[in-house]
C-alpha cells in the first residue's frame, strides 16, 4: 500500500512539475493583474469619456420595467423593477478593452513573430533544396558525360574490329 502511495505522490510531483502547469499558474497570476489594470483603465478614463454624456459612473445608468423605481441610501431597490443596463456596458467595455489589449499586444505580435520565424526555415529548407538539386544536376552531368566517353570509345574500337 505504501507503494502505491508512493507512485501516487510521484505522478502528483511529476504533474507539478509539467511545464504547462508552472506555465498556467503564471498566465493565473499575470491574468488577475492584467485585470486590474483593465478595471482601472475602464473605470479611471472609459467612464468618464462616456459619462460626459450623462453621468460619471456607467453603473448608475439604468431604466425602469416597472414603475416607480426606488432605492434607499444603500443603493438597494424598494420599489420597480430596475434594469441596469449601464453596469452591463460597463462589463462589455472591460471586456472589449481586454480583448483588444490581448489581441494587439500579445496574439497580433505573437502571430508576427510566428510567420517571419516560419519563412526563415521554409528559406532555409528552400536553399537546402536548390542546394541538393544543384548537386544532383552536376552528377547527372558527370554521368552523362562518363557515359558518352565510354559510348565513343566503344565505338571506336566496334570501327576497329
Amino acid at each position: 500500500m505504501s507503494e502505491k502511495k508512493e507512485g501516487v505522490l510521484a505522478g502528483f510531483k511529476a504533474f507539478l512539475m509539467r511545464g504547462n502547469v508552472v506555465d498556467l499558474a503564471v498566465a493565473v497570476v499575470i491574468g488577475a493583474a492584467f485585470t486590474n489594470i483593465v478595471n482601472s483603465i475602464v473605470k479611471g478614463i472609459i467612464n468618464p469619456l462616456v459619462g460626459a454624456i450623462g453621468t460619471k459612473d456607467l453603473n448608475k445608468y439604468a431604466s425602469c420595467l416597472k414603475s416607480p423605481c426606488e432605492t434607499n441610501a444603500a443603493g438597494d431597490v424598494v420599489s420597480g423593477v430596475p434594469i441596469m443596463w449601464g453596469s452591463v456596458l460597463s462589463a462589455t467595455l472591460s471586456f472589449l478593452i481586454t480583448a483588444a489589449v490581448v489581441y494587439f499586444l500579445m496574439v497580433l505580435p505573437m502571430a508576427k513573430y510566428l510567420a517571419r520565424v516560419e519563412a526563415r526555415r521554409k528559406a532555409r529548407e528552400g536553399v537546402a533544396e536548390t542546394v541538393a538539386v544543384t548537386e544532383l544536376e552536376v552528377l547527372k552531368e558527370i554521368r552523362d558525360h562518363l557515359v558518352r566517353q565510354r559510348g565513343g570509345e566503344h565505338d571506336q574500337e566496334r570501327a576497329r574490329v
